[in-house]
């Protein structure tokens, strides 16, 4: 294992997440409030503790293996989510403890949205900034980032794109070099940010407001700078921008780059798993739209068809905007929006579940094999966007399957051994391990009044389910140490 590589990996990251600090640090100074000193200490000191850290291995060229890659990796969120700790536990007069920061820190850069805090009407300004970019960096991912403005990592970028990126099918016609394909990515990703914040501001939100919402909306994270949420602004066409763009990050960021760079929308109409996505989403729709209406939640058809649309695509994309306490909402409703998240959006996009590629290859497995009870001597294959899916990604497509449902079940369990009743239990497994968030029972609200174990046990999990499993999971073999 190289050393002197890691040293370098952290010390960058230290220092570039205390630059980072400086945002919130600016906002705080810009309205005075009381965060001003937390965003110093934390970004003068992750700054030079970096740099004291990367100064000394600084010179050295080293090359990444792929199995390095996965370490690397972990050790970066890792990093960067500590780090986020630091200034929530040194605020003055709004006392946060460290697991309460670790927690927000993860559900932060994870994209997941959950929180432990109330009162965020009140909280400063700083701090609120603090959580909106946190799910700004996280929505793309925090190595990506690194490799797009880092280039002087000198480090084999591609072993941590293929380990970081999210869906089972990573490889896209974007430039063939890692760090072009990175800056590309995020030009794609920087543009809709402020396309999306000009949206907010022309709707009606002040500046302040349209920044965070727009760092919270197009990575599908879903902090909001308010106890309510979305409904605080109550007005419909905030919320129509908002789906808008939760579609739009839940759909596939190269589909995106490639629709830009060939200025022509026929890349979208030939994706198969975009237009699977989007039937859902309307199916989802209606269905949620049906319940609200025929269950007395909204008197109105027309409000009916408004809660309905954004809470679907609020749920399946992960961010988790809220229109109403929809966990009080009666029948099947509240489960049905925990559910569909499971499914979540495209490959190679913010929106977390198991992403709707990987539904379609197990929908269409499923079908070949009652094809070949029907028929046993028939050659069939499965096929997506008119090409044949090799078996070996079908495979890991069912593999990655029984391991996320059996983690599931597992910390579910565990969940409730320490207390937790097991509706709480049960959904808030759910909500971390697919990004949505908000979730029903206890952590209906927000997650502050579980246990400290429950806390931390739901951060390693929203890990898990922002790295897909896998990246994380492989750390924890014997096998990926024998010989390291």
């Amino acid at each position: 294992m190289q050393r002197v590589l890691f040293q370098r990996v952290f010390g960058m990251l230290l220092a570039l997440t205390g630059g980072t600090h400086l945002i919130p640090l600016i906002t705080a100074l810009i309205f005075q409030d009381g965060s001003r000193m937390a965003f110093s200490i934390s970004s003068i000191g992750l700054m030079l503790i970096g740099a004291l850290i990367w100064y000394p291995a600084r010179h050295h060229k080293l090359d990444l293996r792929l199995r390095e890659g996965f370490l690397v990796v972990g050790m970066s969120w890792m990093t960067m989510v500590l780090a986020g700790t630091v200034p929530m536990v040194m605020l003055e007069g709004h006392p946060i403890s460290w697991v309460d920061a670790f927690f927000e820190s993860m559900s932060g850069l994870t994209t997941t949205g959950a929180t432990v805090l109330t009162g965020l009407d009140n909280m400063p300004k700083g701090l609120l900034m603090h959580r909106a970019l946190l799910q700004w960096l996280g929505g793309m991912g925090i190595i990506v980032l690194a490799v797009a403005i880092l280039p002087m990592l000198r480090i084999g970028g591609m072993q941590l794109y293929r380990a970081e990126t999210p869906g089972p099918m990573k490889d896209s016609k974007l430039p063939p070099r890692i760090t072009e394909t990175a800056k590309a990515l995020w030009m794609v990703y920087l543009g809709l940010t402020v396309l999306c914040a000009l949206a907010y501001f022309s709707a009606g939100m002040n500046i302040f407001d349209a920044i965070t919402h727009s760092f919270t909306t197009v990575p599908t994270g879903g902090y909001s700078n308010y106890d309510t949420s979305i409904s605080y602004f109550n007005s419909p066409l905030i919320e129509i921008i908002a789906s808008v763009f939760m579609i739009i990050g839940g759909a596939n960021f190269a589909l995106h780059y490639l629709a830009w760079r060939r200025a022509t929308a026929q890349v979208y109409q030939q994706d198969a798993e975009l237009k699977v996505y989007l039937w859902l989403l309307m199916i989802f729709a209606v269905i949620a739209s049906g319940g609200i209406y025929f269950y007395g939640v909204e008197d109105h058809l027309s409000d009916a068809i408004r809660h309905g649309v954004f809470m679907t695509v609020s749920a399946m994309t992960s961010t988790g905007y809220t229109l109403d306490s929809f966990y009080l909402w009666p029948s099947f409703l509240p489960i049905f929006f925990v559910f569909i998240v499971f499914i979540g959006g495209c490959a190679g996009s913010t929106g977390g579940g198991m992403k709707v590629i990987r539904i379609m290859l197990l929908y269409k497995q499923a079908i070949r094999e009652v094809l070949r009870v029907i028929h046993p001597t028939a050659i069939t294959t499965v096929k997506i966007n008119g090409r044949a899916v090799e078996s070996r990604v079908i495979s890991a497509v069912w593999a990655f399957f029984f391991i996320y449902m059996t983690i599931y079940a597992i910390c579910s369990v565990i969940l409730v051994a320490t207390g937790l009743d097991m509706v709480t239990a049960f959904s808030a497994v759910a909500a971390c391990l697919t990004q949505l968030g908000p979730s029903l029972g206890g952590v209906g609200a927000h997650y502050g009044d579980i246990n400290d174990f429950a806390k931390v046990l739901l951060s390693f999990i929203m890990l898990l389910g922002r790295l897909e499993i896998f990246t994380l999971l492989v750390l924890f073999t014997p096998a990926y140490w024998k010989d390291v």
